[in-house]
């Protein structure tokens, strides 16, 4: 009986010929990044993981993250030899109709986040550590990452939390093959530059030689024993098994033409005879009902007698919801006493996550406590956000579910200066396909928001305000995902005043001036910024004389003048106010002022639209 160690190695040969093959009948791909990495998938997958091959989704199972994305190949052929994908389907690797795509992402089942963008895996593992100790699961999360990406900040914000956390259901494996994609990476074969590095964030480290399995398997022994995160450092040959790949530079995303696979697979040598499948470590398949999570989204509203801000309106939608909804919870990048974040961290510590000023990690690991099945709620100010917009945009591309809040938004947040000023940030999450943006204009709306988007299964984003102001709407009131309100009318209306969130304010200020001369205009809260209310919106907008003022509190690309703009395709005249230029300091009333959205500006635009 042939012993483990020749096991694994007759698996890795395995996996080697499979990425070969794959990549070759793809004419593209990542085959060398592959190679390195064979002994590391071999012994994962058939000695060191455990799960239920029958269900991905089982809450019991280890999860692996492969952080280095282009080594997707290695991770089908892994699939196929644990016998959960069909070995044939291996050679559709990167059609069209397949799931197994060049970079991977969550179409496959077995995936549960996309990656590809280097140095975000092991934040969504940090996310899934956390999220499988919450729910008690006996899992573990490895993240496979490549030496290259180590020189993203992402990876290091990642390490210092899973440190600050004590995960060690955590382990990271560091493919240290050399070489990047044009060039040898930042420290090449020198493994103690990394340890360093994992060492100072307070990391149990192990340096091995990635290709001898025994070295692996004590190594993933060893890290079990650790009370805290581990990173195994693998040095490694990129193109391992090929001698006119290995340690090549030029050969990165290369696949090899038939003529070189042949002579590859010779020197390979014959498809070990080995019945892969039967080495996978299967869990009790019951070990998914650990996790048991309320999941409802009808909460109580709050009572509401004077001006509020909506991002206190927010702090308290989120404890009522926390309170009939276990799967809630609230990721913070050290301004929850800003977003009024504070609360549910007051009332639901064990659910609550400080990440502090690192939000590229605090949304990572928002993707990986999503995966697991929790509900996060991220908020930070919403400048601040576009720190994480590549994180953000891989969210999306994950099919996650979380939820994310951007407050101090726009111009009107007053003298903290253009540093602090959410004004891009409508225009980052539009643009993000699944996504949906909310935008209410008082406290009532707020809550009824946060409603809606906890029961939307997607990522959705809520942008909210500093400015205490006045209440529009009554309590109990629904604001689904795709409406509007239209707060004034007349049959005398000459145009249309379209606004979100601080602009509905000052809309309807410009209502009361411009009646006052005995002009009459429609004032509709486009609160669902996207999808945008077409239908309701060129309704109200026809009954109105086609003429259009859209005002908001960001600047003129990506916002709501575009979603309104795209949704009236030309069937209205349409003057959009909105941030032009870079602000400064100063009141809020002076900036709405200065920068052309103030309710003055408003009035100005109706007049000239239908004057001319």
């Amino acid at each position: 009986m042939k012993d483990k160690g020749k096991i694994l190695e007759d698996i890795a040969k395995r996996l080697r010929i499979h990425s070969l093959k794959m990549t070759t009948e793809a004419g593209s791909g990542h085959p060398t990044t592959c190679l390195s990495v064979a002994e590391i998938m071999a012994c994962l997958f058939f000695d060191e993981m455990k799960f239920n091959p029958e269900n991905p989704d089982d809450f019991g199972n280890d999860e692996l993250v492969l952080s280095k994305g282009h080594a997707a190949p290695i991770l089908w052929a892994a699939y196929a030899e644990a016998g959960i994908i069909p070995e044939k389907s291996l050679m559709d690797l990167r059609k069209i109709t397949s799931v197994l795509e060049g970079h991977p992402t969550p179409r496959m089942k077995w995936v549960k986040a996309a990656t590809g963008s280097l140095g975000q895996g092991l934040s969504v593992g940090v996310g899934m550590a956390v999220a499988m100790k919450l729910g008690r699961s006996p899992g573990r999360a490895f993240v496979l990452m490549g030496d290259g990406e180590c020189a993203e900040g992402a990876v290091w914000e990642a390490a210092n939390m899973a440190f600050i956390y004590s995960l060690d259901n955590l382990c990271a494996i560091v493919d240290i093959n050399r070489l990047g994609q044009s060039d040898p990476t930042m420290h090449g074969h020198d493994v103690f530059a990394y340890a360093r590095k994992f060492q100072a964030f307070g990391w149990d480290v192990f340096q091995i030689d990635g290709h001898n399995i025994r070295e692996i398997l004590d190594a993933f022994k060893e890290a079990k024993k650790r009370p805290g995160p581990t990173a195994i450092l693998a040095k490694t040959i990129k193109g391992k098994g090929v001698s006119f790949l290995e340690d090549l530079n030029g050969w990165h995303g290369k696949p090899l033409k038939m003529e070189a696979l042949k002579d590859a697979l010779k020197e390979l040598g014959p498809m070990p005879e080995i019945n892969a499948k039967d080495y996978v470590n299967s869990i009790n398949p019951g070990n998914n009902k650990i996790l048991k999570l309320k999941k409802k989204h009808s909460f109580s509203k709050n009572t509401y007698t004077e001006k509020t801000a909506t991002r206190r309106a927010y702090g308290n939608a989120l404890v009522n919801l926390g309170k009939i909804n276990d799967a809630v919870v609230a990721i913070d990048g050290d301004v929850k006493n800003s977003t009024y974040a504070e609360d549910f961290f007051k009332a639901f510590p064990k659910r609550s996550f400080q990440t502090y000023i690192a939000e590229q990690n605090m949304v990572g690991m928002g993707i990986g406590m999503s995966a697991k099945g929790y509900l996060p709620f991220m908020a930070t100010f919403s400048a601040f956000l576009s720190r994480a917009h590549d994180q953000i945009r891989m969210a999306g591309y994950s099919f996650s579910n979380m939820k994310i809040v951007g407050s101090h938004s726009g111009v009107s947040i007053g003298e903290d200066g253009p540093s602090q000023m959410g004004l891009e940030d409508m225009a980052i999450f539009r643009s993000v396909p699944s996504c949906i943006v909310l935008y209410p204009s008082d406290a009532y709306s707020t809550e009824a928001c946060v409603e809606s988007m906890s029961r939307y299964k997607g990522m959705a984003y809520l942008r909210t305000t500093r400015l205490a102001t006045p209440l529009l709407y009554e309590k109990g009131e629904k604001f689904p995902i795709g409406g509007s309100k239209v707060l004034r009318k007349s049959p005398k209306d000459v145009a249309a005043v379209i606004a979100a969130g601080i602009t509905v304010h000052e809309a309807l200020e410009a209502y009361n001036g411009l009646k006052e001369e005995n002009i009459s205009v429609r004032i509709i809260d486009a609160y669902s910024v996207k999808p945008i209310d077409k239908e309701n919106i060129l309704r109200e907008v026809e009954k109105a004389g086609k003429k259009v003022v859209v005002v908001e509190d960001h600047y003129p690309g990506g916002g709501l003048g575009e979603a309104v703009a795209v949704a009236l395709a030309g069937k209205a005249e349409i003057v959009h106010l909105a941030v032009n230029g870079i602000p400064r300091s100063g009141k809020p009333n002076e900036l709405l002022e200065k920068y052309g959205i103030s309710s003055s500006h408003i009035k100005k635009a109706v007049k000239r639209l239908i004057n001319q």
